[in-house]
């Protein structure tokens, strides 16, 4: 029952198919009970003294009774085909991914714990084919006693030490030292699919992000993202011997 339909019979404490004498000895037993002299300075005692005055309003008059039967029943009926109660099937879970995986694909199994399910937390097999894009959804059908909805996975990228990813690019730093800072050249950093030879321009300053193209993860459209990387500088150790 919702806000626009109080249950009158919960409230008497009473069932759907009762009879008129027991509505009329239900509202005389509570509405002494509540009744506002017998609780003085209780808010909750009038309110409550209000809702059985209400109930026994409606239930204790037979043609107000029907009519509020059929408006509870019609209410039922729309609140069992709304929509709605397909829609609470669905879930939507994140699943993180390791970079290799959205280039090369991955064989799973996605846990599912739903309170909502008396048969305990549900596995499904999930299959990602390689040059997935970061954010893609899958939609797994659910199996007893959830049929027609589905569980909608998300992959994002996990957690990883040497790189970032935002969107389709993935970051990185690199510590050079001064000296090749200076003269340039190139180095060897991580990147998606493994070693990335990143060239080094001549006096590159501390803090540039140098772009290595086509080195990130898959885009939702095709092609690949960038590997973008970050210059720090090594510090420099040096001994001074005394004497």
């Amino acid at each position: 029952m919702n806000k626009f339909a109080p249950d009158h019979y919960a409230t008497l404490g009473l069932h759907r198919k009762c009879t008129a004498e027991e509505i009329r000895s239900a509202y005389r037993l509570l509405a002494k009970l509540h009744h506002p002299d017998l609780n003085p300075n209780s808010p909750e005692a009038t309110h409550r003294a209000q809702e059985i005055n209400e109930a026994n309003e409606v239930l204790g008059d037979p043609i107000r009774r029907r009519d509020y039967d059929r408006e509870v029943a019609y209410r039922e009926r729309s609140e069992r085909s709304t929509p709605r109660s397909r829609i609470e099937k669905n879930l939507t879970q994140d699943l993180q991914l390791r970079v290799e995986d959205f280039l090369k694909g991955a064989s799973l199994e996605v846990r599912v714990n739903d309170p909502g399910n008396p048969n305990g937390p549900e596995t499904y097999p999930l299959e990602i084919p390689p040059d997935t894009a970061p954010g893609a959804r899958f939609r797994l059908p659910r199996s007893a006693p959830f049929e027609g909805g589905f569980v909608i996975v998300r992959v994002k990228p996990a957690p990883n030490a040497r790189l970032k990813a935002r969107g389709s690019d993935l970051r990185t730093d690199l510590k050079i030292s001064t000296q090749r800072a200076a003269l340039g050249g190139s180095e060897m950093v991580f990147g998606a699919s493994g070693g990335v030879r990143v060239s080094i321009p001549k006096g590159v300053a501390r803090g540039t992000t140098l772009k290595v193209a086509g080195e990130g993860l898959p885009k939702p459209r095709g092609g690949r993202g960038d590997l973008l990387v970050r210059i720090t500088y090594r510090p420099e150790v040096k001994i001074v011997r005394r004497g």
